[in-house]
């Protein structure tokens, strides 16, 4: 893979050419910023900037605090490791924004991803398309991150219902207990899926659910024309995704600003 070339590929898909990610949503372009405004329980954020050396970086970062603070939105600058100028990071830090995790911007070819990775014997994976499905999911979430999923359950039925195509959900069920689920974003017209939310329970982990619906996600990307798989991987997942084939482009850090 040139991933010099994927990467500038993403940018310009992904970010630099962003569309709304959910009903209620839209995407801003402005002062060589891409940022999305949506609803409070939506994600707000800057997605892409094209700032350089030339740019008064604090009156740009100033007017996006002034944007949100407007809307009483509290929003996130998702800051990728490639972007410029120098120092960006330090420059969001003393404007109040806090740092969070470093993720991996990792990325795989989906012709290039095992077909025949799928459940442990007892185990079948299962499409979401109802709400029902996705109490599954938001189950799944809960118990697998330790976190309220009140806000996913939310979104997934949101999106289910304005645009089922630009979802895939899925959950592997042992029996009818749900042991792990996962879903895929996919935006037409470019040439990413994104993969999200991939957990697996407690006493589930390590017996292959997440390479299961991986796999299983792909399959669905290539069918759809996808060329791509991209993920931001924390350090849990970024070993497994490694052996799947896929490989490092970026990192990402969200650097959030709360007011």
């Amino acid at each position: 893979m040139d991933t010099a070339a994927v990467l500038a590929r993403y940018d310009r898909e992904m970010r630099e050419g962003a569309r709304p990610d959910g009903p209620g949503a839209r995407v801003e372009r402005s002062a060589g910023v891409v940022r999305q405004v949506a609803p409070a329980h939506g994600w707000n954020g800057v997605l892409w900037s094209g700032l350089d050396a030339d740019t008064d970086v604090d009156e740009v970062i100033a007017e996006q605090i002034a944007r949100y603070a407007a809307l009483g939105h509290a929003f996130e600058w998702k800051l990728y490791g490639h972007d410029g100028p120098a120092g960006l990071g330090e420059r969001l830090r003393a404007a109040g924004f806090v740092p969070e995790g470093e993720e991996t911007l990792l990325v795989a070819e989906t012709a290039a991803i095992a077909p025949d990775a799928g459940p442990p014997a007892g185990v079948c994976v299962r499409a979401v398309g109802d709400a029902v499905g996705v109490d599954l999911v938001v189950e799944v979430h809960e118990r697998a991150f330790g976190t309220d999923g009140s806000r996913l359950r939310r979104d997934l039925l949101e999106r289910l219902a304005a645009d089922p195509d630009s979802l895939v959900a899925v959950v592997a069920l042992a029996g009818d207990a749900p042991v792990s689920a996962a879903r895929m974003e996919l935006v037409p017209g470019t040439s990413f899926a994104g993969l999200w939310g991939g957990g697996t329970v407690a006493g589930w982990r390590g017996r292959g659910l997440y390479r299961a619906l991986v796999a299983h996600r792909a399959r669905v990307a290539a069918d759809r024309g996808f060329s791509y798989l991209q993920v931001d991987a924390t350090s849990r997942s970024r070993p497994i995704l490694r052996r799947l084939g896929f490989v490092p482009l970026t990192t990402t850090t969200p650097f959030v600003y709360a007011g």
